[in-house]
This record gives structure tokens, C-alpha cells and sequence, in this order.
């Protein structure tokens, strides 16, 4: 796509997450280590499932694409939120926070469709387990994670289109520590009509069609634990679905707080703060709340280690 500029502005300066000089340092700290674990918390799950054969399975064959994305996506913004911090003056080219951009939206989109993915292969092994190898072979789980990434593909790019629309003539300021929508909106020049209601079809699609597959896919998984008369097997599954519906409520909540409310100026110092959600915290929370607590990868990162002292 050619990064066509019609407006006088070359680059952006990013605002920041706070203009305090003393939260600046605790904050940078708080979200160097945060991005860190976050990081190292996805790509040990990434090299766990690759190294340990008993891990390639469906649910965890999902699990290695969500790590994938959320290292991706939380990598796009989260560094030049830390050089808000460091810096006086953070600027970022239009080419950059136009590809920025895109990244983000590829990323997001892509989650979106993955944990409902993930959703439906839960919903499969609890309510159909005898039918499980087959309705979720290797051959339909690579077309739902090709679907997922086409999805985030084609809409990103039809976000990034309506964004390149725009022209940008005096205000190069972005109230926010990264090139999101909403604050680039506010600070277009031209009418923004086209794109705000671009913005409402397309994002409520990809917040409201996998929430309700979610919900749904639970709805059936929950009947279904009602049945179980063993208790131990029943607050076992249960655990397990809490805890995602826990994380998926967290981002797609997030999510519909920031890009379904009103471009204002008091939305969006509002939504930087829902930002961090779905940016920096779910990443970090996936693979605690997906993995580690889980039998299998605990068993597998006891082997890895094993194997490699001997």
C-alpha cells in the first residue's frame, strides 16, 4: 500500500500515557518489566509447544498462534510507550505511525478470531469428545487460523485505507502513546464521517460476531458441566472456562469501551487507560492464564529443563 500524505504533516508527536515528571520513571519501570514478562512469558510458551511433541495437539496448536500474536501486537505499540517516558519530545513519521497502524490492527483482529477459535475447540473437546479428532483435524485447524489471519489482514487494510483518506493540516499531537483511530480522527482536518462509520461496521463486527460465538460456545459448555455428577471433574472444567471467559471478557470489554464510544477528548484520555488492557496486560495474562497453570506445560517445561542439564 503507498503511504500517500495529503495533508502538510510529515510526522507526529506522541503524547504519552502522563504528563507528570515524577509518575515518568516509576511508570517506565512498571512497564519495562511488564513488556518483559510479557515477551519472555510468550516466547517460552512458543518454544515449549515446538520442542515437546506431546503439545502438538489442537488446543495447543492454537495456543502457539495467540503467543505468536500477542508477542507481535504487544511489541507494536509498547516500545514507544517507553520512550514517551525517557523523552522530551517523542516523534514518529507519518510512514511510521501509518505502519504502526496497520500492525496493530492486523494483530488485534487476528486475536479477536483466534480466541474464537479457541472457544469452539473447548466447546468440541467438552460437548462432542468422541467426534473431537475428527471435527478438529490439523487440516480444519490450519484453515480457522488462515481465516483468523485473513480477517486481520482485510480489515486492517480497510482500516489503514480510511485512515490514509485523512488530511492532517496543523495538529500533529496524538493524545495517546501509540498511532491509534480515535486520536487520529481528532486531529483530521477533513470530515471524519466516512470513517467513523467505517469504524462502527467493521469493529463491531469483529467485537460482537466472536463475542457471541464465545458466549454461545460457553453457554453449551456450561450445560454441558452442569451434567457431570463428579464434582472434582466438574470444578476442573469450570476452572479452566472461567479463566478464559475471564481473559476474553477483559480484552473484548476493553476493546468495545474504546472504539465504540465518541472520538471526544474526555473518551480518549479514558481510552489510553482501556488501551493498556488489551495492549499490555491480556498479552502478559495469556500465557499464565492458558498455559502455566495447566498439567501438560508443566510437565513439558520440567522435561525441556531436565533434558537440557543432561
Amino acid at each position: 500500500m503507498a503511504l500517500e500524505n495529503a495533508s502538510l504533516v510529515t510526522e507526529f508527536i506522541l503524547m504519552g500515557l502522563t504528563n507528570h515528571p515524577d509518575l515518568k520513571i516509576p511508570l517506565f519501570l512498571f512497564f519495562l518489566m511488564t513488556y518483559m514478562i510479557t515477551t519472555l512469558g510468550n516466547l517460552a510458551l512458543i518454544l515449549l509447544i515446538v520442542l515437546n511433541s506431546h503439545l502438538h495437539t489442537p488446543m495447543y496448536f492454537f495456543l502457539f498462534n495467540l503467543s505468536c500474536i500477542d508477542f507481535c501486537y504487544c511489541s507494536v505499540g509498547t516500545p514507544k510507550m517507553l520512550m514517551n517516558f525517557l523523552l522530551k519530545k517523542n516523534v514518529i513519521s507519518y510512514e511510521g505511525c501509518i505502519t504502526q497502524f496497520y500492525f496493530f490492527c492486523f494483530f488485534i483482529i487476528s486475536e479477536c478470531y483466534v480466541l474464537t477459535a479457541m472457544a469452539y475447540d473447548r466447546y468440541v473437546a467438552i460437548c462432542n469428545p468422541l467426534l473431537y479428532n475428527i471435527v478438529m483435524s490439523p487440516k480444519v485447524c490450519s484453515y480457522l487460523m488462515l481465516a483468523s489471519y485473513l480477517v486481520g489482514f482485510s480489515d486492517g487494510m480497510i482500516h489503514t485505507g480510511c485512515v490514509l483518506r485523512l488530511t492532517f493540516c496543523d495538529g500533529n499531537t496524538i493524545n495517546h502513546y501509540f498511532c491509534d483511530l480515535l486520536p487520529l480522527l481528532q486531529l483530521s482536518c477533513t470530515s471524519t464521517y466516512v470513517n467513523e462509520i467505517e469504524l462502527f461496521i467493521v469493529a463491531g463486527k469483529n467485537i460482537i460476531v466472536p463475542t457471541v460465538i464465545i458466549f454461545t460456545s460457553y453457554a453449551f459448555i456450561l450445560s454441558n458441566i452442569l451434567k457431570i455428577r463428579f464434582i472434582a471433574g466438574r470444578s476442573k472444567v469450570f476452572r479452566t472456562c472461567s479463566s478464559h471467559i475471564i481473559a476474553v471478557s477483559l480484552f473484548f470489554g476493553s476493546g468495545t469501551y474504546m472504539y465504540l464510544q465518541p472520538s471526544s477528548s474526555a473518551y480518549l484520555d479514558k481510552g489510553k487507560i482501556s488501551s493498556i488492557f488489551y495492549n499490555i496486560v491480556v498479552p502478559m495474562m495469556n500465557p499464565l492464564i492458558y498455559s502455566l497453570r495447566n498439567k501438560d506445560v508443566k510437565i513439558a517445561l520440567i522435561k525441556t529443563l531436565t533434558q537440557r542439564k543432561l
